[in-house]
């Protein structure tokens, strides 16, 4: 089975950094640990508001991803701004992602059905540029349909509320991961590749990573939260060893 790729999130070391207006921590430090712990690629998100990563840091993450020869992966909103921004930059992947000012992280996927006359375009452009486009959806599979439509060539699926109800106890758990299975499956027949992501943990990781068309995981702020008690490079390299155990457990 083919290895499943770890994208890094550094967004909240920037939050932290911009907690006390300084300059420390870096999240391009951390980015760079994060390649050098066994991450695949990089994550990160320009928010509109600049609440956590800055334009600077987008600038910083651009060149250091690209002179290691490691993909930089833009969570962007579809606006005019951050097209202007994905455009300069030319990173390896843009997700396109909802976003409003008043949440506090990302609380569900884009609606690929409702905007698609919007996000359509803004995926050729980006796709024109070389950019590779995913569009971040619930697992839903009319919005796997609308994302195949609109053009991109990837979709990530939104695993926040498996995982919310994995770690409330919740009898919903498994119809949430039926789902996303089912979703993963259906986005792979339409020839897109499946990324996931959001909320996952050490206790959740393993039976998303089982999904056999998954071929990327994007995670951020379970990893910088525990690096603050064993270490990002740690937690990182246990991370990826669950995800390789669940793949290879899958294969068997």
């Amino acid at each position: 089975m083919t290895k499943l790729r770890l994208g890094v999130n550094i967004d909240h070391v920037a939050t932290v950094r911009n907690a006390r207006g300084a300059s420390y921590p870096d999240p391009v430090r951390a980015a760079e640990m994060a390649l050098a712990a066994g991450a695949d690629g990089i994550t990160a998100h320009l928010r509109e508001d600049r609440r956590h990563i800055s334009d600077a840091d987008i600038d910083a993450l651009a060149a250091i991803t690209r002179r290691r020869g490691r993909p930089l992966n833009l969570e962007m909103a579809v606006t005019p701004e951050m097209e202007a921004i994905a455009l300069a930059h030319l990173p390896h992947a843009a997700c396109l992602v909802p976003e409003r000012r008043e949440e506090v992280t990302t609380e569900g996927g884009l609606d690929v059905a409702r905007g698609h006359n919007a996000i359509k375009p803004l995926i050729g452009r980006l796709s024109a540029a070389g950019i590779r486009v995913s569009c971040f959806i619930d697992a839903d599979l009319d919005q796997v349909a609308a994302a195949a439509s609109a053009g991109t060539a990837v979709v990530e699926l939104h695993t926040g509320a498996y995982c919310d109800a994995v770690r409330e106890r919740s009898p919903e758990a498994a119809v949430l991961l039926d789902k996303l299975r089912n979703a993963a499956r259906e986005a792979a027949a339409l020839g897109l590749e499946v990324h996931a992501g959001h909320g996952i943990d050490y206790e959740t990781v393993k039976p998303v990573a089982a999904i056999p068309e998954v071929m990327e995981l994007n995670i951020g702020h379970f990893l910088i939260g525990e690096a603050i008690f064993i270490g990002l490079g740690p937690a990182i390299q246990r991370m990826r060893a669950l995800m390789d155990e669940a793949r290879s457990v899958r294969a068997a």
